[in-house]
Order: structure tokens, then C-alpha cells, then sequence
């Protein structure tokens, strides 16, 4: 007999109060603290009215609610692949790279538009560079010095996960600029980004060689685990945008991070609340 799932509760604002009620929705067997403002419910109901039902009270709540199989454990996986913008860090830089050229406004909705996939991501992502042109290439510098935060919670997630011998991963829609620095600073295995064209210490306004879209995001995921040998269903995917389904799709594990709609309501988890260490709570 299959067993029941275990229901993950957490969130910074989460009550005993509201967590109690929510474990007696699910007909939790136990409930075990994790740490500060997370829970682990065991041997819980899990039809689709219950999760129904535990999803409503949850975001009431302002809660995290994750229903994962008992057994699951982070060795379980061999990579953690991530997108970059609003997930391991904080910002859209093409919007923040826009506002130096007083263009925020109209290239973040472009963006906003692009991650509910309301429109191709390649097409967008072509209109918003081309709004860039002339700007100087310093603005780049000054976005990552000045604006860019890593998001809660990644410190911790990336720690834990480079200790249990993960391959990370950072493959982004966004610009090699930033990964690359990423990649230095938080000591990443791989990253994968669209080049800007910078002639003259100025952006051109074009993306040099193939865009970065769904299709290669999915791609990197599946090379990525080849190189390892093992299979796409070995990668825990990380992700905010309709861009980051494909990759997702072909993931053991996808955590919809502060996601759009679309996102969420595919992505095996969603985190609303919680930090990026969050993630680490559905292997406890």
C-alpha cells in the first residue's frame, strides 16, 4: 500500500493556531515542528477536494501549504537548477537596466506580460533590448552593485544543497553579465544567459547568438542531468515565469518560487511566503 503524503506547512507569519486547523483539514496522523515557522503533518489526506480545501485556509493564513511523498529526501536528486531573476534574486535587471534609461515603466510591462505568457518569450525579450539601445554599458555595473539582492533564504538553500552533492545551476532568460558574477560570487557549478551586444561601451539594442527561451531552459536541464547520468527526473527546478514550465515539466521536483498563476498551478510546490531555504523544508 502506497503511503500517505506528508503536508508541509511554513511561512513567516504562520500561527500554532492557524497550523493546528490546517493539520486537522488534512486528518494529520502527527504534527512535528521543523524549526521557526514550519511543520511537517504526517500520514495526511491528499484528495483533490482536501487539497482544495487546505490550499484556501493556507493562503488565508498567509501560509505555504506542500503535499510531497513521505519518503522524500534531497539525495533523492543530483542537480538544482534556478532561474535568476525574481527567484534567486530579487530584481527583473532588465526592468532595473531600463529604469536607467527612463524606461522602467514600459519595458517592466513588456516583462510582466512575458512571464504570465501572455507573450513569447523571445519576441519580448528582442522589444525590450532594443528599447536599451545607446544606453551605456556601465548602467549593467551599477544595477548589480546598487539594486541587485540575492532572495531570502538562498544563502541557506544553496548551502544545503553543495553539501548534499548537487550540481547547482543557473539558467536564466536574463543576461550573462549577471549570472556570470552569480556565479563567482555564490561559487555556482554552471550558468546559462543571453549575451548583450555591447560595440563602444554602449548596448546595441541586440542579443548576441540564440536567446535563452523555454525550449533551451528545458534543454539545459536535460544536458545538464545527461552530464551526470542520470535523468531530467533528477533535477529539482526552480522558477517564477510561464518561461520556466518547460524546464519544469521534465523536473522530479518543481517549486513555483512567488510565481505567476500559470506557474502555480502546474509546478509540483508553491512558495508564496517563505524565503528560498524553504525549499529544504519539504526534504525534513
Amino acid at each position: 500500500m502506497k503511503p500517505e503524503p506528508k503536508l508541509i506547512l511554513q511561512g513567516p507569519g504562520a500561527t500554532d493556531d492557524a497550523v493546528q486547523k490546517i493539520a486537522a483539514l488534512a486528518g494529520a496522523g502527527s504534527l512535528h515542528p521543523l524549526g521557526p515557522f514550519a511543520w511537517r503533518c504526517d500520514d495526511v489526506r491528499a484528495e483533490p477536494a482536501v487539497r482544495k480545501e487546505i490550499a484556501a485556509a493556507a493562503l488565508a493564513a498567509r501560509l505555504d501549504a506542500a503535499f510531497v511523498p513521505a519518503g522524500l529526501r534531497i539525495n533523492d536528486f543530483r542537480l538544482v537548477v534556478m532561474d535568476m531573476d525574481s527567484t534567486l534574486i530579487t530584481i527583473e535587471c532588465i526592468d532595473e537596466i531600463a529604469d536607467m534609461h527612463g524606461l522602467k515603466s514600459q519595458v517592466a510591462a513588456i516583462t510582466e506580460s512575458a512571464m504570465r505568457g501572455e507573450l513569447e518569450f523571445g519576441e519580448s525579450l528582442q522589444q525590450r533590448v532594443a528599447l536599451l539601445k545607446g544606453l551605456d554599458a556601465s548602467a549593467l555595473d551599477q544595477v548589480f552593485e546598487e539594486r541587485l539582492e540575492l532572495t531570502l533564504g538562498a544563502h541557506a538553500m544553496l548551502h544545503a544543497m553543495k553539501q548534499a552533492g548537487l550540481r547547482t545551476v543557473l539558467v536564466s532568460g536574463g543576461f550573462t553579465y549577471f549570472t556570470e558574477r552569480l556565479q563567482r560570487d555564490l561559487e555556482l557549478d554552471v550558468t546559462r544567459a543571453n549575451l548583450l551586444e555591447v560595440v563602444d561601451g554602449k548596448l546595441t539594442g541586440c542579443v548576441i547568438g540564440d536567446i535563452v527561451d523555454a525550449d533551451a531552459k528545458k534543454a539545459t536541464v536535460v544536458a545538464q542531468a545527461a552530464e551526470l547520468g542520470a535523468p531530467p527526473s533528477a533535477a529539482i527546478v526552480i522558477g517564477d515565469g510561464a518561461n520556466d514550465l518547460q524546464m519544469m515539466s521534465v523536473a522530479g521536483l518543481s517549486v513555483a518560487f512567488r510565481a505567476k498563476p500559470v506557474v502555480q498551478e502546474k509546478a509540483a510546490v508553491a512558495l508564496n511566503f517563505s524565503g528560498l531555504d524553504g525549499v529544504l523544508n519539504l526534504f525534513r
